[in-house]
């Protein structure tokens, strides 16, 4: 994740993330990004469950029937192999979550042993009652789908009605005082949907949003062409910035972040170096503490049947079950050939990557998407979007 208002519009400091000693389990929220032990966010795709028909979903999840692979004992067991590990944050995912009936009770589990625990769902079973259960049982935060306005969301989603609907379950969050934000997935499709998401962020005092870049992973490989080529994204993100930095002179701060795909953390760099070089310096020692892509080290994912992934969009590559063998273990296994490279990327990958001068705060970028297009894990991420001359300081000065 790239803060887009911690580092462009100085929400945070690097004291901030050093006055907690930059240990996961001592950090706020928003520093997590910034820890030194990086000690996994675990994503559980808990079920694959689904009431929409999402375009670009990475589980290519299916409809509603049907039993879930892991029961609600194999998901405590999970749960407190996790914290008694140290990982700090739950993120429960699907499909969609609320497609489970005992999302609240193992929410409230993870909250018991010490974790933090939040949801990424698509908004729409959030009911009145469905809020309050979550916020009884302290959850964190729960993260929203959409995809641009009504029409443009509901095209996505496959299902008539899916945009009113998750606006409804937003309100519904913020009414129990539950926080809630956005998380939009950028494409061709609906890269001019951008404004729309932060005119919802201002209209409906919705605290967050989380721009992604698109990974090629399950319904999402069918949008390879789809993707955004190099000057589309940097215009992108040079809008996400300027709206950012809107909202933030108007009195009307927002958390924004952009994710999976790190070249925007030099990005916002090389740009605070033309507007604001004391700014630059104090975000280039941010970046160092972020260290970029974290997939297999500071991220993980447990899939519904209880395969471990680096994470949640890389399943191609499984490391171990934790119906079989507690991930903690299989986490930590250096007989893991994969999983022990990704612990130390910076002497593996290739091409532009290896010899990026950013490579220490990009960390690679993503080697989903690399494999998808290349068929090699450690070649250059094809999503990174910067230049040659930036990427080695070459015509940089001044």
């Amino acid at each position: 994740m790239i803060g887009i208002s911690k580092l462009y519009c100085g929400q945070v400091e690097p004291s901030d993330a050093l006055r907690y000693g930059r240990r996961s389990g001592a950090l706020p929220s928003h520093l997590l990004q910034f820890s030194a032990d990086k000690k996994p966010v675990v994503v559980w795709n808990m079920t694959r469950r689904c009431n929409l028909k999402c375009a670009h979903c990475y589980a290519q999840a299916k409809g509603m029937q049907g039993a879930d692979d892991m029961s609600t004992a194999q998901g405590k067991a999970l749960i407190e192999d996790l914290a008694a590990y140290g990982a700090p944050v739950m993120l429960f995912s699907g499909g969609e979550p609320l497609a489970r009936d005992d999302i609240t009770e193992l929410a409230a589990h993870a909250v018991e042993k010490g974790m933090r625990a939040v949801i990424s769902t698509n908004g729409t079973l959030i009911t009145k009652e469905k809020a309050r259960e979550l916020k009884a049982v302290k959850l964190s935060y729960v993260g929203i789908s959409l995809d641009g306005g009504r029409d443009a969301h509901d095209r996505f989603r496959g299902v008539p009605g899916s945009f009113a609907k998750a606006l409804q379950g937003i309100e519904n969050c913020k009414a129990e005082g539950l926080k809630v934000g956005l998380r939009f997935t950028i494409n061709r499709r609906n890269a001019s949907e951008v404004p729309a998401i932060f005119d919802l962020l201002r209209d409906m005092e919705i605290p967050r949003v989380c721009f992604y870049h698109l990974v090629y992973s399950g319904r999402g490989s069918d949008l390879v062409r789809e993707d955004l080529d190099h000057a589309e994204t940097r215009k992108v993100v040079d809008l996400i910035m300027e709206r950012t930095r809107a909202l933030f002179e108007a009195g009307k701060e927002k958390e924004v972040l952009t994710v999976d795909n790190h070249a925007d953390g030099p990005y916002v760099w090389l740009r605070l170096l033309k507007e604001n070089p004391k700014r630059a310096a104090e975000v280039l020692e941010l970046l160092q503490y972020n260290e970029g892509n974290s997939s297999g080290r500071g991220i993980g994912c447990v899939s519904w049947d209880g395969a471990v992934h680096a994470d949640q969009f890389w399943r191609n590559h499984t490391f171990g079950n934790v119906l079989e063998r507690p991930f903690s273990q299989i986490w930590d296994d250096p007989d893991i050939p994969l999983l022990a490279q990704l612990k130390n990327k910076k002497a593996h990958v290739k091409g532009r990557c290896a010899r990026c001068r950013f490579l220490n705060i990009c960390g690679g970028n993503f080697r989903a998407r690399a494999e998808a297009v290349y068929g090699d894990p450690w070649q250059e991420d094809p999503a990174c979007y910067l230049t040659d001359e930036e990427i080695s300081g070459e015509k940089l000065s001044g």
